[in-house]
């Protein structure tokens, strides 16, 4: 498939609206690709969104709840946290992975690189896959109030098929995960 690989937006100027360590918001005075002004507004994060779906040998995966602050209710994903742009993101996904539920993996696989939301934000999400586990003490950050809970994969699935998982890193872990297990290729 062709694509144009110039930039059809056109940059006036632009101004930082907000920023703090986790992300950057910047106004764009532009003109839009059919040549009129206008304004955009960009969210820049900070950090690389990091995801991993441990998998057991058994295929029961491990789900974290809590409540999440901007969405105002509480939400059931896979252990999920961000990685300094910068670093390796498996070091990463191995440091949340055992800090949201005290298992570390003998195997990772990278799964999938998503954007999360392209229209406002440039939030890159890398997803692993972690087999191989075995099971230690957890290390929760101190803005985590965490509840670990181990399902059979194939109930997720169904939790996201009927809606109850909304996160869209594990929505779509699990669907590729889903996949794989579909074609035979854990």
């Amino acid at each position: 498939m062709h694509h144009p690989e110039e930039n059809p937006w056109k940059i006036i100027a632009q101004k930082d609206v907000y920023d703090n360590p986790w992300i950057n918001v910047t106004e764009f005075d532009v003109l839009n690709p059919s040549g009129n002004p206008g304004i955009y507004g960009k969210v820049h994060f900070k950090n690389i969104a990091i995801g991993v779906l441990p998998l057991d040998n058994e295929l029961n995966t491990y789900l974290v709840g809590q409540y999440r602050f901007p969405l105002e209710q509480y939400s059931w994903e896979m252990p999920e946290g961000g990685g300094p742009i910068g670093i390796d993101p498996i070091a990463s996904a191995k440091r949340e992975l055992l800090e949201e539920t005290g298992l570390k993996a003998d195997k990772w696989t990278e799964i999938l690189r998503i954007h999360l939301s392209n229209s406002v934000s440039d939030e890159l999400s890398i997803l692993y896959l972690a087999r191989g586990l075995k099971q230690f003490e957890a290390e929760p950050e101190e803005t985590e109030q965490l509840m670990v809970n181990k399902l059979p994969f194939e109930e997720v699935y169904q939790m996201v098929c009927r809606g109850e998982i909304t996160d869209a890193m594990t929505v779509a872990a699990v669907l590729k995960v889903r996949l794989l297990i579909i074609e035979n290729q854990l």
